[in-house]
């Protein structure tokens, strides 16, 4: 079955360029383009989409306040941010309002058709310099209360986080590791397990926590 993605974006040329090219692809159904973010959560509500692909700064209502209402009020819509900016007010405001996913504008296509349909299924897809931005903030905070103990994880899961905190998809590490892509998944599955996290991103930022990494 195809991902059915809503394409969000204020530069008219540009949603017209990107359905151009998703369109081709035979994963995507391109559903439907909003060029605002009020206009992006109307359209969701009619149209459902599995993913809604969101520019963040645009008029009326920005990527990041549609997010959150998307959230609030259509849980099952997937928001991957993909936009200009990764500076760190908006990729952790993207990511904060419920994103589950952040790219910047000059990714690959092959790329953002994998994060679309890793977006479906519910994983976290980082750019590899936002993965990076998140890893470095939890660096830099203070100590928390220490965690109840987690499961040790094998060396084949400590090889899968890393390539996590690099925003890999599980395509990307099944190739990089020359596994099966569902033998990925089983191992991110367990990962999420051991870590007691519940997504990607926050096993990335768990295992960095624990300096497995």
């Amino acid at each position: 079955m195809s991902v059915r993605v809503l394409i969000v974006d204020d530069q008219a040329l540009f949603r017209e360029a990107l359905a151009t090219l998703l369109e081709v692809q035979p994963e995507i159904d391109v559903v439907g383009e909003a060029g605002d973010g009020e206009e992006a959560v109307r359209l969701c509500a009619e149209l459902r989409p599995d993913v809604a692909l969101m520019d963040l700064r645009m008029p009326v209502l920005d990527g990041i306040a549609a997010t959150a209402r998307l959230r609030a009020e259509q849980p099952d819509v997937r928001v991957l941010a993909l936009t200009t900016f990764d500076d760190d007010e908006d990729v952790f405001a993207a990511l904060r309002a419920g994103a589950v996913g952040y790219l910047l504008k000059d990714v690959s296509s092959t790329r953002l058709v994998e994060a679309l349909v890793a977006a479906q299924r519910g994983e976290s897809v980082l750019q590899p310099s936002v993965a990076a931005k998140l890893v470095a903030h939890v660096a830099r905070l203070p100590a928390e209360t220490p965690r109840p103990s987690t499961t040790p994880l094998s060396d084949r899961e400590l090889e899968v986080v890393r390539l996590l905190a690099d925003g890999r998809s599980n395509r990307e590490i099944a190739k990089t590791l020359f596994l099966a892509e569902g033998t990925v998944k089983n191992l991110v599955t367990s990962v999420l397990s051991k870590l007691q996290v519940r997504d990607r991103t926050q096993a990335a930022l768990r295992a960095k926590e624990l300096g497995l990494f």
